[in-house]
């Protein structure tokens, strides 16, 4: 049957939407690699306009589908007007968009979306490439690599090997092989059927391989939630009952060496809060604990403020969030647009950022990779951590996108980091999910949303270096570029119709 090309928009569009049941808290992995064939089915001869337009309709469902919630940070809890915040949110999804409509762009323009090369290798090449790009350019948003859908799949075993790029590779050459076993012919079905059962294969063997080696030291950790709601928590009535609400769920804690709160876990500044602290790690230390808590301080250099996780001790050490979050922490906008949105009463200061290499912090004996919040997104920034870390901390306030998706794919994401490196991670969020996550990606303990709760467990440190870890994206981009320039060298350059 021969799809006019108002009906392969369409088709597009469904799949894009559908794509978002890969992710959590949905969890079916397997339609990852259905919808990319879809997206490649649609894309077969079309013109190089109608592969744009067409990756654009199935990008715009997909992510429209998937990050709806930044509407809900943005007007919800951000106070913007409701046109504003849709404005924003629609901006963003375009943007997010437009990189698989240049993906369907080039193909089709350049070296082919039809057949054997296109399936196997030009399209997942080329795919994995515009992903990696939408994960650093301008800032970076990789959030929904494709990857990320197949956190309980086999091939989750690929993580350490070459990380969640590798994953996403990994999904669309399968995307391309049902393909071929649906239209190719029977040696190309047969050749498909093989690929298949070798990709997933290895990735079952992968999954069970320990890439680690645990140090011996076994520390009790209790991981502080206090589920502050976002609109009520810098209001200031909320200060004393938050306050006194940590403190109970630290004494609740008592007999963990190692006791975590969330990011921006007390709505005041360090130094407001010195007196108030310095009680708090008194206590700790009676008990051999050691606290760890994010918190907002003044900024040394004399700037406005710091995102920080400060380890309470005599001296107190600090890590200083480094990767902000475009249009939350900071605003890379023209002068007169800053002086408008404080007209506006919006946000419009700007946060400093830490230093780019801040070494692992000491904590509880072990020496721990910290990161806050929407750090954890970018796998690549955090290596400089290892071999030396062997444990991971994150530090949340999912609170943001209240009672949505984004929760369950932010921890999802987490699941990734874990498994790249083969470290346990301790993930603290305000709201939740608050979780333990092993060095091979799972979820051995995590709290429940919206709810007061001290999730406690048992943790090691780990030692060793994954593959991941040593040649970090560079594995992968470097295979894919191959494999394009490959293609390119092999295709007879014509100026198609319609370009």
């Amino acid at each position: 049957m021969q799809l006019t090309f108002v009906q392969k928009l369409f088709v597009a569009s469904v799949a894009g939407a559908l794509l978002t049941l890969a992710y959590a808290p949905f969890d079916l992995f397997w339609v990852a690699p259905l919808s990319y064939a879809t997206l490649f089915y649609v894309w077969r001869g079309l013109r190089p306009v109608q592969a744009f337009w067409s990756g654009f309709v199935f990008g715009c469902a997909s992510f429209f589908a998937g990050i709806h919630w930044v509407y809900v940070s943005i007007h919800d809890f951000g106070q913007v007007h409701p046109l504003l915040a849709a404005s924003i949110t629609l901006t963003l999804v375009v943007f997010l968009a437009s990189y698989i409509a240049f993906t369907g762009w080039v193909a089709a323009r350049w070296v082919t979306t039809d057949g054997p090369r296109a399936w196997f290798a030009v399209l997942p090449a080329l795919s994995v490439l515009t992903e990696w790009c939408r994960g650093w350019l301008f800032s970076g948003f990789g959030w929904l690599a494709v990857g990320y859908s197949q956190t309980d799949s086999w091939l989750m075993g690929y993580a350490p090997l070459g990380g969640v790029y590798l994953m996403s590779w990994v999904v669309l050459i399968t995307a391309g092989a049902l393909l071929g076993i649906a239209f190719g012919v029977f040696r190309m079905r047969l050749l498909a059927g093989v690929g298949l059962v070798v990709l997933w294969g290895t990735g079952f063997f992968l999954d069970q391989h320990r890439w680690g080696e645990p140090t011996g030291n076994v520390l009790t950790v209790a991981l502080v939630q206090g589920a502050v709601p976002q609109d009520l928590k810098w209001r200031p009535e909320q200060l004393e009952p938050t306050l006194e609400l940590y403190q109970r769920l630290t004494e609740e804690s008592e007999g963990s060496q190692l006791i975590v709160w969330p990011e921006a876990s007390i709505p005041i500044l360090y130094e407001q809060a010195s007196s108030y602290l310095n009680g708090i790690r008194d206590w700790a230390v009676e008990r051999g604990s050691i606290i760890a808590l994010g918190i907002l301080r003044e900024d040394p250099g004399g700037g406005t403020f710091q995102n920080t996780l400060v380890v309470l001790g005599e001296s107190p050490s600090f890590y200083v969030k480094r990767h902000l979050v475009p249009y939350g922490e900071v605003f890379p906008v023209p002068e007169f647009i800053r002086r408008w949105l404080r007209l506006m009463s919006l946000p419009y200061t700007d946060a400093v950022a830490g230093d780019p290499d801040q070494p692992p912090l000491r904590i509880a004996g072990e020496n721990v990779g910290v990161t806050i919040c929407y750090e954890d997104v970018f796998g690549a920034e955090q290596l400089h951590y290892l071999p030396e870390a062997s444990l991971l901390i994150n530090v949340s306030n999912d609170a943001w996108f209240g009672n949505t998706i984004a929760p369950h794919q932010h921890l999802q994401i987490a699941r990734l980091r874990a498994a790249e490196v083969s470290r346990y991670t301790l993930r603290v969020t305000n709201t939740g999910i608050s979780s333990v996550i092993d060095p091979r990606g799972r979820v051995v303990a995590r709290s429940p949303q919206f709810e007061p709760h001290v999730l406690k467990s048992a943790v090691q440190g780990f030692t060793g270096r994954t593959p991941y870890v040593i040649w970090g994206n560079y594995f992968v981009i470097l295979g894919v570029l191959g494999t394009i320039l490959f293609q390119l060298g092999t295709t007879k350059f014509t100026i198609r119709p319609g370009t």
